[in-house]
């Protein structure tokens, strides 16, 4: 089965105005010349300068975020300010996103002045580099990250993210709700936004528009943290099972055993799959829970259908050898 999913798209470029407004709080960024918030940034990894200081710019990546540390603002603090300002006035040969300086070093006022000349801002930040580079990489890693959307409820289960989808109609939306109302977490409703993050971790979020709003048919449109309060919701979630729901059928292919690990493919990553078939009075939202639990049980070694497969082979060996074992030895006498 390949899910109905939306276009795949990875973002082209992004703004250094954006970056900035995303991060300026949590990043404690300081603007030391406030020009180019329009330029694009169309990589996600970040470059330190050192080489291209030093005259050499042969493999200077200058699309991308310019940070400079310690070594960077030493090296320039070691020449005489002449030296220093045509070292620095090599990097705009090129077009520059963006410079950020890290440990709050201080910079001459004539080389913010020619980054200010060819309309280059200038950040500051009292981080040291390497969280700097960690920081600011995972932003931009999720920013540029392959992303689609899909139609289901996404639903974080006892810290188990369970992905439902299958037709419009069959009951996505109120399985969910049932499970807000249990104690469980809603982080989308309708359209669930995927991202791919690394080589094979997809976050699901809502979209901007729809949030933690739910369409329940026959009733219409209910605010979720407002009306079961702010520990119903999450903002997002890491995908792990995909649960399909689908109309019973006698002759469907519905696993009996769950000793064969079914996967459905999302972007290239492998996620674990559950074809649940549903029909008047089953209890799909208890199952939900024991899909969640089941897929803990596992994560922490523990498989059921594999140790009742290992259960069974036992007695069937045992049989085979003439013993003829009864499987409980003594029951104990029932006075109630």
């Amino acid at each position: 089965m390949a899910l109905k999913m939306g276009k795949e798209y990875h973002k082209q470029n992004i703004t250094v105005g954006f970056l900035f407004e995303k991060n300026k709080d949590r990043l404690k960024l300081e603007t030391l010349v406030n020009v180019g918030l329009d330029n694009k940034i169309k990589d996600k990894s970040i470059h330190r300068p050192g080489l291209a200081l030093a005259g050499y710019v042969g493999l200077f990546t200058y699309d991308r975020v310019q940070v400079f540390g310690n070594t960077e603002i030493k090296y320039l603090k070691s020449m005489p300010l002449e030296k220093r300002v045509e070292a620095f006035s090599l990097l705009f040969k090129f077009e520059l996103p963006c410079i950020v300086i890290t440990d709050k070093n201080p910079i001459d006022k004539e080389l913010l002045k020619i980054a200010e000349d060819h309309n280059v801002p200038v950040f500051r930040t009292p981080f040291e580099t390497t969280k700097l580079v960690y920081l600011l990489g995972d932003f931009l890693d999720d920013q540029f990250s392959l992303q689609s959307t899909i139609h289901g409820s996404f639903v974080d289960v006892y810290g188990i993210g369970l992905l439902i989808v299958g037709r419009s109609g069959i009951g996505k939306s109120e399985i969910a709700l049932d499970l807000i109302e249990r104690g469980h977490r809603l982080v989308s409703d309708d359209v669930v936004t995927i991202t791919r993050k690394g080589e094979n971790i997809l976050i699901g979020t809502g979209t901007d528009l729809v949030k933690h709003f739910m369409e329940i048919r026959g009733l219409g449109l209910i605010d979720v943290q407002s009306i079961f309060g702010v520990r119903s919701i999450r903002f997002q979630k890491r995908i792990e099972v995909v649960v399909e729901l689908m109309e019973w059928q006698p002759n469907g292919d519905f696993t009996r055993t769950g000793l064969d690990l079914e996967t459905i493919g999302i972007m290239g990553v492998e996620v674990p799959h559950v074809k649940l078939p549903i029909f008047p009075g089953k209890n799909v939202t208890v199952i939900a829970e024991v899909i969640a639990l089941n897929y803990l049980s596992k994560h922490y070694g523990y498989d059921a259908a594999q140790e009742f497969s290992k259960k069974l082979e036992k007695v069937i060996q045992t049989k085979s050898k003439g013993h003829g074992k009864r499987s409980i030895d003594y029951f104990e006498h029932d006075f109630e």
